[in-house]
């Protein structure tokens, strides 16, 4: 049986001497709940793959404390670099490096590089320098489903197969972390995220995207990418227009051609609808793109225990955060996305 414990001194200190021993914990961080392994150990990296049911060809991130433990990870971790990633580190920023040596294959599954992030949580720090090692850590749930923004969603998956949770509260982010690709200039987006292209480019010329982010028949180079991601059990349904009152009359004609489902709607508060239904759950504001964000995998995961067949969903604008929202909501729809004029 899985525990969920409060993350004290001394649950964080048991924890560690769990990751020590080769175990896995799971625990908050500011994006989503990560399945944390000591990052420089093949026994411990493979219960990770296990656990998730994992492709054994999806590289995981490594989660540090400081810029001392990066250092004995990857190649050229130089001032520039530095000067660079101090506008966003701590937070929600996972990078791409050339790897030293000490970095175990299963890690970085046969790439020359690793993807490093210095998490902006204050328990994932704490844990990570109790560890004194870098922590593998990808989202805590079963390879293709919603990410867990709360220690009982970790739970749903994971109960039986690691020892403790360490419980958090609910997330602040709920995506997982932009990934961008320093290895050459000018930088590359690999997975969108809370970061975006204009805010790389307050201290870059330039900030490419991959080709994969908005091509599905280009091959991905990031974890969250590859495969099917962030799918409920459910069908996804996503509705995308700016028009509130067009999205109300396509939820409602997707409703009526539909009677015979238990159907679940994700919307904004500014959408208005005649019907009748008790499974309907807000995005929040369409203007404060942060609340959708924080509660979109959370929601998914509740239309989930609720069992439904269908869910609606109102998509966003994709611009800023709004294109990283999209891309989970187009991944977690198999593409299955109503543009509306």
């Amino acid at each position: 049986m899985t525990e969920i414990l409060k993350p004290t001194k001394e649950n964080i200190e048991k924890s560690a001497k769990l990751i020590l021993n080769d175990e896995i914990v799971a625990i908050p961080t500011e994006t989503v709940y990560g399945l944390g392994a000591n990052g420089l150990s093949d026994i411990a990296v493979s219960k990770i793959f296990k656990a998730k049911n994992r492709p054994q060809d999806n590289p995981l991130i490594l989660h540090i404390s400081d810029y001392e433990m990066m250092d004995e990870l990857v190649c050229e971790l130089n001032d520039d670099i530095k000067e660079f990633l101090n506008y966003f580190w701590p937070g929600p920023l996972t990078v791409v490096m050339k790897k030293k040596d000490i970095i175990p294959e299963t890690v970085s599954c046969g790439l020359d590089t690793v993807a490093i992030r210095m998490p902006k949580h204050e328990i994932a720090i704490d844990f990570i320098k109790e560890c004194g090692v870098p922590i593998a850590a990808p989202s805590a749930n079963i390879s293709g489903k919603p990410s867990p923004t709360t220690a009982e969603d970790v739970f749903t998956d994971m109960n039986g197969k690691i020892s403790i949770i360490l419980d958090g509260g609910l997330c602040n982010i709920g995506i997982e972390s932009t990934v961008l690709d320093l290895t050459k200039k000018p930088y590359t987006i690999l997975r969108p995220g809370l970061y975006t292209r204009e805010d790389f480019l307050k201290y870059e010329d330039e900030i490419l995207i991959d080709d994969a982010i908005v091509s599905e028949n280009t091959i991905p180079k990031s974890p969250g990418q590859k495969y099917k991601h962030y799918a409920p059990k459910a069908k996804v349904i996503v509705i995308s227009t700016i028009d509130r009152i067009k999205s109300s009359k396509e939820i409602e004609k997707i409703l009526r051609e539909n009677k015979d489902l238990k159907i679940g709607i994700f919307k904004f508060d500014e959408t208005s609808l005649d019907v009748e239904n008790e499974n309907i759950l807000s995005l929040g504001s369409v203007s404060d793109l942060k609340e959708m964000s924080k509660i979109l995998f959370k929601g998914l995961r509740i239309f989930d225990s609720k069992n439904v067949d269908l869910i609606i969903v109102e998509g966003c604008n994709e611009d800023g955060l709004g294109f990283s929202i999209m891309n989970r909501l187009k991944k977690s729809a198999s593409g299955n996305i109503k543009y509306i004029d």
